[in-house]
């Protein structure tokens, strides 16, 4: 039995070839049954994200296999082997463990130590169990890396820190404020990064937010998603003094917010402080605005400055997740040359077995049939010792004739010997 991990990600391969090769939802069910019916397949799973596509693989034989799992690979998508070959990755037994567990808590994500890797993870695992594609093996490798990412996650600082524009941002705010949980929050802008924001607050226990946007449309649907309130950019002026917290982050090319519009806010506060977080490039508000009392304003080069010493420190817990990974995949390939050896003695036993069973039913029969009790029974001891040992004589035989020390010596021990 082989383990294998093959696949790309965002390392070795563009944008446009991991989109060739990704698993939507609606292919995953009917390439799982693909898969399975390909030579020496005996389990699998398919992770399709953003940033990778991988087949993690059980095999009674890895002859042959490299190359029929890619033909199936492109063959499924409809590319040629030459356009994938040079990023594909392959990965077997113990490196395959690794590299799983290592995927699953997020030491080879673009954005180290990011955790939502693990949900993908657990949910392609999910679908396998669906649809029965599971090995023996392969769902015990994938619920021992689902207890690594969690050991990693526990025992090292690889989460701990804000590397993303969007989780700095909420982290500062949740660092200059002592709770977010009865603060106004106006979010101007609803792409990708106020999303992302907007969800980071909501996690936070952030009670009341309001969403500025250009397309009300847009706005409305993540304010459904967040439970907050949608408000034009025309509305600011007037809203602005109702907003403890701003972050913005838009596509203008002129800032949407001026000193002049902070300044009258800032007098209906009756100086309340307010903090500013412009993630906007071009700049969503207007640098002079630092300089009013009371008014504390940070751009994304504050944030970046954040991300990079954070970036730091994850580097750093990553070499303690890179250790307990190397430990755990150790202790599974244990487990798994374990699984071969219970095998081999299983079948010892179920050879001797058979052999005792056939022998005896003859001597039962020679007896009823009346032959000698006492004459069966001795020639039914000889016969079953000379069958039992026939295959270790034989063994013990060529391992004097070529002089193979080692294995005469394993041999013995084997057969409870004691070494010559």
């Amino acid at each position: 039995m082989t383990l294998l991990a093959l696949g790309i990600n965002h390392k070795t391969a563009p944008v446009a070839l991991r989109e060739q090769v990704a698993f939507g939802p609606e292919k995953i069910d009917h390439a799982l049954e693909e898969l399975l019916k390909q030579p020496q397949v005996n389990g699998g799973v398919v992770l399709s994200t953003c940033n990778r596509t991988e087949l993690y693989l059980s095999l009674e034989s890895q002859e042959k296999a490299q190359e029929q799992l890619v033909k199936w690979l492109c063959d499924f998508h409809g590319i040629t082997a030459k356009d994938l070959q040079p990023s594909l990755y392959w990965h077997q037994d113990a490196s395959a463990v690794s590299h799983l567990m290592r995927v699953a808590s997020g030491l080879d994500s673009l954005v180290l130590g990011e955790p939502q890797i693990l949900g993908q993870v657990k949910k392609a695992f999910a679908l396998s169990q669906d649809t029965h594609a599971l090995s023996s093996e392969l769902e015990r490798l994938f619920q021992k890396s689902f207890s690594v990412a969690k050991r990693v996650r526990t025992e090292t600082d690889i989460g701990a820190n804000a590397v993303s524009v969007a989780f700095a941002a909420c982290t500062l705010a949740r660092q200059i404020f002592e709770s977010l949980n009865h603060l106004n929050i106006l979010l101007v802008g609803a792409g990708e990064t106020i999303e992302l924001v907007a969800r980071h607050l909501r996690e936070h226990g952030v009670q009341k937010m309001m969403i500025a946007n250009r397309t009300i449309e847009r706005a409305e649907l993540l304010a459904k998603e967040v439970n907050a309130q949608v408000i034009s950019l025309a509305d600011i002026d007037s809203r602005l003094s109702e907003a403890d917290i701003v972050i913005s982050s838009t596509a203008s090319p002129l800032p949407i917010i001026g000193k002049g519009m902070v300044e009258r806010a800032m007098k209906a506060r009756r100086s309340k402080p307010m903090l500013l977080i412009d993630i906007a490039v071009p700049r969503d508000i207007e640098q002079d605005v630092e300089k009013l009392r009371d008014v504390y304003l940070y751009t994304v080069d504050d944030l970046e400055s954040i991300i990079a010493q954070n970036l730091a420190q994850r580097k750093a817990a990553a070499v303690e997740a890179e250790f307990i990974v190397e430990q755990e995949s150790r202790h599974f390939m244990d487990w798994l040359r374990s699984q071969a050896a219970v095998s081999t003695i299983r079948e010892y036993r179920e050879q001797a077995e058979a052999i005792r069973a056939s022998m005896t039913e003859k001597a039962l029969a020679a007896i009823s049939q009346g032959a000698d009790p006492e004459q069966v029974i001795m020639q039914l001891s000889q016969q079953l010792t000379n069958r039992l040992i026939h295959a270790p004589t034989k063994s013990l035989q060529q391992a004097a004739g070529n002089g193979d020390v080692e294995r005469l010596n394993l041999l013995r021990d084997s057969l409870g010997l004691d070494h010559q």
